[in-house]
């Protein structure tokens, strides 16, 4: 099955160097690019791609806002979004998941590991990118609660056990394996999870794990 990427990046020469690197995988293709946040929702809305690869600074619409409007769109529920920050000088990211995203990736990363963010992001699992992580989950930290309609406390010590390994970037089979489980189980437990904290995706989970304090920065895996 192929994933249908759109790129939106500011930069005339990052989106081609990204589209080149996309198209290079054989389980991809590029179906669009845009050099706004306001080209990126409308090229979404035409295209409907499975991904969207989303730079934070871009002009007319930044890019939260961009993510914002298609995680609000009931007709674009399907579509996951990608952001792309730079650490240093981005501070939004935060409000970027908070807006819709279902991860994040530094630009340096190297052009694998990119694709296989697309690859994880697109199947459905949160990333987060293993260095910014901690400093920007302490930041949320000081920030207003995320919207969740509830907490850790509503859940079984089993279920409080497998979104602890979510908030650490454990995928399915990895939760599956250390709590002795079948990988079906495992991904049962995450779907109960994200129902009753009323959470969007894995990422929302992640910020619900930290902000209750059920996670902490300091014991993020890498």
């Amino acid at each position: 099955m192929t994933i249908r990427v759109l790129l939106a990046d500011d930069q005339t020469l990052v989106r081609a160097a990204f589209a080149m690197l996309v198209e290079s995988a054989r389980d991809m293709a590029v179906v669009g690019q845009a050099g706004t946040g306001r080209e990126a929702v409308e090229l979404t809305r035409g295209e409907r791609p499975d991904l969207v690869v989303m730079d934070i600074r871009m002009p007319d619409l930044d890019g939260i806002e961009a993510t914002r409007l298609i995680a609000a769109d009931e007709t674009l529920s399907g579509v996951k979004v990608l952001v792309l920050t730079t650490y240093d000088t981005d501070e939004n990211i935060v409000e970027a998941l908070r807006a819709g995203a279902s991860g994040f990736l530094v630009k340096d990363t190297r052009p694998a590991e990119l694709l296989d963010a697309i690859r994880t992001v697109a199947a459905g699992e949160a990333l987060l990118s293993p260095g910014p992580t901690a400093r920007l989950i302490e930041r949320f930290l000081r920030s207003p609660s995320t919207p969740a309609t509830g907490g850790p406390e509503c859940l079984s010590d089993r279920e409080r056990g497998v979104l602890a390994l979510v908030a650490r970037g454990l995928n399915n089979a990895e939760i599956a394996d250390v709590l002795d489980l079948s990988p079906l189980t495992a991904k049962t437990h995450v779907s109960r999870i994200m129902g009753k904290l009323g959470a969007r995706d894995r990422a929302q989970l992640v910020m619900v794990a930290y902000e209750s304090g059920l996670v902490t920065p300091g014991t993020m895996g890498s």
